[in-house]
């Protein structure tokens, strides 16, 4: 065991310091040591002395070291348990002889040794033992011997020996063993409502400490214990009161040592005196009487007494005596508390007056005490009013500061102790300073202290207040019930005794304080104790004292001058009034205390929203000043460390002051949703008030409004605004108050008090329509039941009709134009954001904007009309079913009004969005949709009559979902029409622009929804809307003025108006309604362009149909050209769109058909280049119905298609006047036509059409005037024929005259009928039968105007279009039909390719040479395909064809290639060109006629051989003397034909197929080959002799040299050969010759050979022996080496 160890070692080191001096100590240590190792425990050393007794021995031996060895062993033992309590009475005497000693170690062993009794079992018990153990303490305390440490220990010892005396009273006495806060009045905090939270915690813990265990009583019994503490406490009183005692057995004590001890037992053993009743005892007559003696100040008071520290502990001691013991103690507290309150008025030393207001200062901040003092003496009518005086005598005591001569320096002194405090650094008194310095620091001290214990009744009066609060007493100031009239709780009515009784003293003197200061510390201070007692008394419902403290509260906050004292102190000078005016403005400079002055109103105000009631003027009043300081540029806030003033708007990195102020100026209103309802019209109340003072007319203002009135008024509406946004949760009972003082502004005549009440409309509106409960109504109405939708509404009805309401009342009511545009302007903002969630307030809205449709400021209007646009663009889904046609309505009179166009033209944009709305509506359909391939769209029925309700009820279902909302009680069909109705109207209207737009309208809206319209729907919508709007919109055109014009004037120039120009388009009021009027064509076609299918199944749809095509008629031949081409697009259109779907029957195309035909029959009424438009849309009109409906046409509807072609392009033949123009360009007629006719090709069951196309088509070629008679009587029996083919009676289909619209369209169409070609129907709506019908068309009947025509078209220019085009048709032709028109074409390409020699640098032959090539190209090529001959081509239309080839190649190719021409006729570019091209007909003839072709007989053949012979001739049969003037092309093409002729008689075995066709080719070319070079050698040989030295041309010798070198390479077959005329010998010879190289034809040309060696050229000298040597290679006479 460890001790054992320690004591063992202890006692070896006792017996080794003992060995020489004390032998007798080292055997005892021996002995015990021996002892001890037979002991194994504490507890039986101490059952045995002989260990302690040596520990004795050593200390009476008095060694210091055997003393200090033999004490330290014995505090062991005594820790340790291992001494006997009778052990004691040897124990204490050897310390008292020690304590005697002078060694200061040994001393100090002595105390530590009496210490670890007191807390051991050796506690001494007994009264003998007990003054032994105390009175060493005392005496090392008291004996001058004693060192300052030895004394310092034994007054530790001793105060430690007492609390361990009193501890044992209290376990004794079964005393709670809680102690009292001793150290409450030396520890402060930072802050004084730290201090009064830290006193309220630790009175708590005290009387839970002293009272845990249930209520105590009084005894009078006192045990050993008790005795022995209460003879100690005797003893105490006696030395603190100067006398002697016995018991202690000391002769003397210090009364400072003894008063302090006193003041420890008094603080921390509350239970022993208010339990005991000899210690009450003791406490009442001896310590009271003690320390009201010491009190005494009206005497000198001598010796210690009197000093500070005695003062202090005395003052300290009553201190705790009043806050300990008050209650049993009243009269001597009574008595203590008016001495304190009296010496604070004394004329005594500083620091005796700061002592005792540190404790007046530790009762106000203790809230338990300030509240049992006043419950004890201010509450009891007996008592003296103790703490009314108290607060009293502080208040005098900041009143010092009013000094003059030392109020500055303390009140600097004041700031800096507070500061000090704030930072965690507590000041205190230097007793010995005596400059100036510390005496302005006590006097500061002083006035800090007074300070602190006003702030802290003040605290404390908040603390209890908060606690009567929390225990129900009072009412919180955020609780939503109403505050009750009373405080009848026994908290509150002392919480309300102490406010009354102290609030106007501490409001003066808190006042007086805050107004000298400047330091931030004490600023705060003050200023939280404002605070804190202004919430009281509000919570209190203590008007007088909240508004005093609230108006002392604002007077710090922020100064202002109003406008009056800023005017009362301006100077009678404008200018200077102006300067001084602005220096005021200057001259706003927040302080820091203004600042927290702010920040404290804007805390009392948040905790007090609920109580405030009237007395919120006085905060907005201050509030309003403020916002006008954070707006102005001229505000700025003083720095603490500087007096220079500092602007702190600029951003940083914590936010400024004036946005902080700025941000809780907002929050305070924000915060009104916590706020009470009843609390919340009280600040609307406030703030209207406030607005209505500064109201111009209500305040003494001077004439103008200032700018302080204004950002007052603005202030209140601002916040008013805040209020309600704030409170849209329960803004039912704030509407009205808020708005009836908006409207008040808005009559106001001044502007800007307007615009404001204006904005605030807005804002609120807006707000209040915003909020949760709308938005939610608006949601149920959209997913609920048609009753609870109307719930919804009925409880909201009535709360949305009186937010929308002022807006009527501002525009109805008010009579600023100002006011009624900015009401629209409000209008328009609600209905952007908030329209969807509207119901109620639909039909006052809608009102008001019809309203605006008839006033005349364009700006109104416009605004009203942003309004209705917004309606009818996103709210139509949300309004109630019955205001729908209100707002159809509305539209349509902004689109009649005349004030703006734009807004009309809108307007009517706006119709057609309705009808997108409506269509949705529109679920049922027509059932022919299905059939036609129309979507069906399902639809409930609409509200006709009955047995159409039957009808529609077939195509609807219950897959009606998804439709808008309150579809069922919607009549969809009724409003429809009531859109087409307006439009209808509005077609119209005077303005182009607008009727143009309606008309637009119209027909796109039945375009885009038609597939939802019923049958009926239809038929109303055709005879009631569509046909008439023709018919009005056609009579409008026809009586409209066709008088110019003038524009708008835009101003004048030299004294004459100047107008604004008007395009020619657009210049006449007529010109105006054409172009109307193509617009309802353009309609009427894209109607049946859509629905034609549908609509024909309509009951007299036909009568329609004729009406409409008589106007079309009538329009092309007398209307505009405008008109002219949108009616014939109107027909296009309808026949292009369902041609080709097979939906347009064969009567309506050809009614068309015939509407053209008469047309152009009786020539439109205007000629030019309108009429040349009006034909070219025909035409291409034509191209494109036969295109798509190819299939329907039979020959009779052709014939008539080329005969309409035909009076399209005819014209007269030109005369002088246009013969010029003609030479220039092709017209346009003419030009279309040409595009159209690729077009026009007949297809397969109109195959015997292709002979009259082309015949027609070769009509207009150059030249064709002469077969023209033939064509003539051709055509008159096609005519002929198809009269007699006619079948049926031409009967016009019946007209149903009551369902057209117009009866007029009825005998137009009658007389249509019998000026056209009708076609024959058996059925009402003239749908033919199956057979097709032929139409009478005549075709070419007079013969002399075709030949006007016809030689119209004879031009080279017309002709060079038409050639390809031609060329083209012919080759699609199928091959029949090809070889029967086949001559006629070669014909024509003849005669165009003749041109050449009157035109030799014109197109037109040049085109015609390519075609012909083209032409016998494909012929050659189909003719090698098929392998020979077609078997439906008959061989005399071959033969028939190929005289007319050879005819063409031999009047081409001998009269016009190879010619020579004049020099500047065609550039050298040209003449190269043209080569080429002679050159490709010469290639076709040899390379692809002569060669592939099969079937030409052979006379046919040898006129095409003759031909290139011909052509090859030309340089060899001129006289030596001309032919050197040749050009070079025409000797180089004679010599392409003489090689042509080489190149069909040569053979190569290895390339060439043989055949029949190219033998007989072979054969005759031979000849005339042979014949030709037999004539072109002799030639040369002739030439040459009669020249003589004379060289003959280059031409001819080039001649001759190309003829030996092509005999030299031609290589003839067999059976060429055979023919040859050669002997027979030299037959027999070659047939011998096996290795002859087939040049036969040689030897027939031998003789010629032979002469010609004796040529002087000798190229050809050296050709001819060339050939001579072939010759005898034939022969087989080549020479043998």
């Amino acid at each position: 065991m460890a001790f054992m160890a320690v004591l063992e070692a202890d006692l070896r080191a006792l017996s080794a310091e003992a060995r020489r001096r004390y032998p007798t100590v080292k055997d005892g240590a021996e002995h015990a040591i021996l002892k001890l190792r037979s002991l194994s425990n504490p507890s039986e050393i101490a059952h045995n002395e002989d260990i302690l007794r040596i520990f004795l021995m050593a200390c009476e031996v008095k060694s210091v070291k055997l003393s200090v060895i033999g004490l330290s062993c014995l505090q062991k033992l005594i820790s340790h348990e291992a001494v006997a309590p009778s052990a004691l009475k040897e124990i204490l005497p050897t310390l008292k002889a020690h304590a005697e000693m002078v060694d200061e170690t040994v001393q100090l062993k002595t105390l530590q040794t009496i210490l670890i009794i007191f807390q051991s079992r050796l506690h001494p018990e007994s009264e003998d033992n007990m003054a032994q153990a105390l009175g060493i303490c005392l005496r090392l305390l008291e004996s001058n011997r004693s060192s300052d440490s030895v004394r310092n220990t034994a007054a530790a010892t001793f105060r430690q020996a007492v609390a361990l005396i009193f501890d044992r009273v209290i376990l004794a006495e079964s005393l709670p063993a809680g102690k009292g806060g001793s150290g409450s009045q030396n520890f402060r905090t930072y802050s004084l409502t730290g201090d009064v939270s830290r006193s309220i915690n630790q009175s708590e813990s005290l009387e839970s400490d002293c009272f845990s265990g249930g209520p105590l009583f009084m005894r009078e019994n006192l045990t050993k214990a008790g005795k022995l503490g209460l003879r100690l406490l005797e003893d105490l009183t006696a030395l603190a009161a100067g006398g002697s005692v016995t018991w202690l057995r000391v002769l003397s004590l210090q009364q400072t040592f003894a008063l302090d001890i006193l003041e420890f037992i008094l603080s921390n053993y509350v239970a022993i005196f208010r339990t005991l009743v000899s210690y009450e005892q003791v406490l009442r007559h001896q310590i009271c009487s003690l320390l009201m003696t010491s009190l005494r100040t009206n005497a000198e008071i001598e010796g210690e007494a009197g000093e500070p520290t005695f003062r202090r502990l005395v003052l300290r001691s009553v201190a705790h005596v009043i806050r300990l013991y008050s209650s049993s103690l009243v009269t001597e507290c009574e008595v203590f508390l008016s001495m304190l309150i009296r010496v604070t008025s004394l004329d005594l030393p500083l620091w005796h007056r700061i002592l005792v207001l540190e404790v007046l200062r530790g009762f106000c901040v203790e809230a338990r005490t300030l509240r049992l003092l006043f419950q004890n003496f201010d509450m009891n009518p007996k008592n003296t009013n103790i703490v009314e005086g108290m607060v009293k005598a502080l208040a005098r005591v900041v009143s010092s500061i009013q000094v003059p001569d030392t109020s500055e320096e303390s009140l600097a002194a004041v700031a800096g102790m507070f500061s000090s405090k704030a930072k965690g650094i507590e000041w205190s008194l230097d007793n010995d300073a005596s400059n100036a310095a510390v005496v302005v620091a006590s006097e500061a001290h002083a006035i800090t202290l007074a300070v602190e214990g006003l702030l802290g009744v003040v605290f404390t009066v908040a603390a209890l207040t908060d606690e009567a609060v929390d225990v129900g007493e009072v009412e919180s100031p955020r609780s939503e019930s109403d505050p009750p009239e009373s405080c009848t709780g026994q908290m509150a009515v002392l919480c309300m005794s102490m406010v009354d009784s102290m609030w106007l003293t501490i409001l003066d003197a808190l006042s007086l304080i805050l107004t000298r200061s400047h330091g931030e510390a004490i600023i705060l201070e003050i200023l939280k104790g404002y605070q804190a007692f202004t919430q009281a008394c509000g919570v209190l419902r203590a008007v007088e004292p909240l508004n005093s403290f609230l108006a002392s509260l604002c007077k710090f906050t922020i100064n202002v001058p109003n406008e009056a004292e800023k005017r009362s102190s301006a100077l009678p000078s404008p200018g200077s009034k102006r300067s001084e005016l602005v220096d005021q403005r200057d001259s706003i400079v927040l302080t820091p205390k203004n600042v927290q002055a702010l920040r404290t109103l804007f805390n009392v105000a948040h905790r007090l929203h609920n109580v405030l009631g009237p007395s919120w003027v006085l905060v907005l009043e201050t509030l309003s000043a403020l916002d006008r300081a954070i707006h102005s540029p001229h505000a700025t806030i003083e720095e603490v460390s500087s007096t220079v003033p500092k602007l702190t708007r600029e951003p940083s990195g914590q936010y400024s002051d004036f946005n902080i102020l700025s941000s809780l100026n907002s929050q305070l209103f924000e915060s009104s949703a916590l706020m009470h309802i009843s609390a919340v019209k009280s600040l609307l109340s406030a703030l209207c008030q406030l607005s209505n003072q500064y109201m111009p007319g209500n305040s003494s203002g001077f004439g103008q409004t200032s700018s302080q009135q204004v950002g007052t008024i603005s202030f209140s509406v601002e916040r008013m605004i805040s209020i309600l946004v704030n409170n849209l949760h329960r803004v039912e009972p704030l509407w009205d108050q808020v708005v009836g003082h908006l409207l008040e502004l808005a009559e106001n005549n001044n502007q800007q008090l307007r615009n404001m009440a204006l904005d605030a409309f807005d804002q609120s509106i807006c707000a209040v329509l915003g909020s949760d409960k709308f938005q939610s109504s608006a949601l149920s109405r959209c997913h609920h039941a048609d009753d609870q939708v109307e719930s919804t509404d009925t409880q909201l009805g009535s709360l949305e009709c009186a937010v929308i309401s002022p807006l009527s009342v501002l525009y109805f009511s008010n009579q600023n134009l100002d006011v009624r545009i900015g009401s629209l302007k409000i209008l328009l903002h609600v209905l952007e954001r908030y329209g969807e969630k509207l119901y109620s307030s639909w039909p006052s809205i809608l009102d008001m904007l019809r309203s605006v449709a008839n006033a005349v400021e364009k700006e109104i209007i416009s605004l009203g009309f942003q309004g209705l646009r917004v309606i009818m663009n996103d709210e139509l889904s949300t309004i109630p079913a019955h205001c729908i046609d209100v707002c159809i309505e509305v539209t349509g009179a902004y689109s009649s009004q005349k004030t703006e166009l734009n807004i009309s033209l809108t307007a009517v944009g706006l119709l057609w969005t309705t009808t997108d709305f409506i269509a949705k509506g529109l679920i049922h359909g027509h059932a022919e949709e299905r059939e036609i391939g129309i979507p069906t769209t399902q639809s409930i029925p609409k509200q006709r009559r009955p047995e159409e309700r039957e009808e529609q009820s077939i195509y609807s279902n219950n897959e009606a979902d998804d439709q808008v909302p309150l579809v069922d009680v919607i009549d969809h069909n009724k409003l429809l029409f009531s859109v087409f109705s307006l439009l209808q109207q509005l077609g119209a209207d005077e303005r182009p622009e607008v009727r143009n737009s309606a008309i637009r309208t119209l027909f796109q809206t039945l375009g885009s929804h038609g597939q939802k319209l019923s049958r009926s729907m239809w038929e109303d919508c055709l005879w009631n809307y569509v046909f008439p709007t023709l018919d009005c919109v056609s009579q409008m055109a026809a009586s409209s003025s066709t008088d110019e014009w003038q524009g708008k004037e835009l101003g004048t120039r030299r004294g004459k108006a100047v107008h604004m120009l008007i395009h020619h388009s657009r210049n006449t009021a007529q010109k105006q309604w054409d172009e109307t009027l193509v617009l309802v064509l353009g309609g009427i076609a894209r109607l049946l362009r859509s629905f034609f299918p549908f609509l024909r199944s309509l009951s007299n749809f036909w009568s329609g149909w004729e009406s409409l095509l008589v106007f079309v008629r009538n329009s092309i031949l007398n209307g505009s050209k405008e008109v002219a081409l949108a009616a014939i697009n109107c027909l296009q259109t309808i026949v292009l769109s369902h041609s080709p779907k097979g939906n347009l029957p064969m009567p309506y195309l050809k009614s068309v058909l015939d509407v053209y035909e008469l047309v152009l029959q009786r020539r439109p009424n205007y000629s030019g280049n309108a009429a040349s438009k009006v034909k070219q849309e025909i035409l291409h009109g034509l191209g494109e119905i036969y295109m798509q409906a190819q299939k329907m046409f039979d020959e009779g509807m052709y014939l008539q298609l080329l005969e309409i072609i035909h009076l399209a392009v005819g014209q007269p033949k030109c005369n002088s006047d246009n013969m010029e123009a003609e030479t220039l360009h092709v017209p346009l007629v003419q030009r279309t036509m040409l595009e159209i006719l690729p077009q026009l090709c007949p297809t397969e069951h109109l195959s015997s059409m292709w002979t009259l196309l082309l015949r027609e088509l070769l009509l207009y070629l150059p030249g064709s005037e002469a077969s023209l008679e033939e064509k003539e009587a051709e055509t008159e029996q096609a005519s002929c024929s198809r009269n007699h083919n006619q079948e049926g009676v031409k009967v016009a289909p019946q007209l149903d005259v009551g369902s057209v619209a117009n009866k007029q369209n009825v005998a137009v169409a009658k007389t249509m009928l019998t000026e056209t070609h009708k076609i024959t129907s058996d059925f009402p709506n003239g749908v033919s039968s199956t057979s097709q019908k032929k139409t009478e068309t005549p075709f070419l009947s007079s013969g002399s105007l075709t030949k006007d025509v016809v030689a119209g078209f004879s031009s080279n220019l017309f002709g060079e279009k038409l050639v390809p085009v031609l060329v083209d048709i012919f080759l699609l032709a199928p091959s029949v039909e090809k070889y029967n028109i086949f001559p006629e074409i070669v014909q024509g390409l003849g005669r165009c390719m003749a041109t050449r020699r009157d035109t030799p640098d014109g197109a037109l032959w040049r085109l015609a040479v390519e075609g012909f090539n083209r032409i016998l190209v494909d012929d050659v090529n189909t003719t090698n395909i098929n392998h020979g001959r077609d078997s439906n081509v008959s061989r005399t239309a071959r033969i028939r064809l190929w005289k007319e080839v050879a005819d063409i190649y031999e009047i081409f190719l001998v009269g016009s290639c190879g010619r020579a021409l004049p020099s500047n006729v065609l550039s050298p570019s040209a003449l190269k060109a043209d080569e080429s091209l002679e050159m490709t007909i010469l290639n076709v003839l040899g390379d692809k006629i002569l060669i592939t072709e099969t079937g030409i007989p052979l006379d046919i053949l040898e006129r095409l051989v003759s031909t290139l012979d011909r052509c090859a001739s030309r340089t060899c049969c001129l006289p030596v003397e001309t032919v050197g003037l040749l050009p070079s092309h025409s000797s180089r093409f004679s010599l392409a034909c003489l090689q042509k002729l080489f190149s069909l008689c040569n053979y190569a075995c290895e390339v060439d197929q043989w055949n029949s066709t190219r033998s007989e080719v072979c054969k005759i070319a031979i000849m005339v080959l042979v014949s030709r070079c037999e004539y072109i050698l002799r030639r040369f040989l002739i030439d040459e002799n009669d020249l003589g030295e004379r060289s003959l041309p280059a031409v001819r010798i080039e001649e001759i040299i190309f003829v030996l070198q092509e005999l030299a390479r031609l290589v003839i077959h067999p059976d060429t050969a055979s023919i040859l005329s050669l002997p027979t010998y030299l037959k027999d010879v070659l047939a011998m010759n096996e290795n002859h190289d087939g040049r036969a034809h040689l030897l027939v040309l031998f003789p010629s050979f032979c002469e010609l060696v004796i040529l002087r050229e000798p190229r050809v000298r050296e050709l001819v022996q060339v050939v001579l040597r072939l010759v005898s290679a034939e022969l087989g006479l080549q020479k043998v080496i």
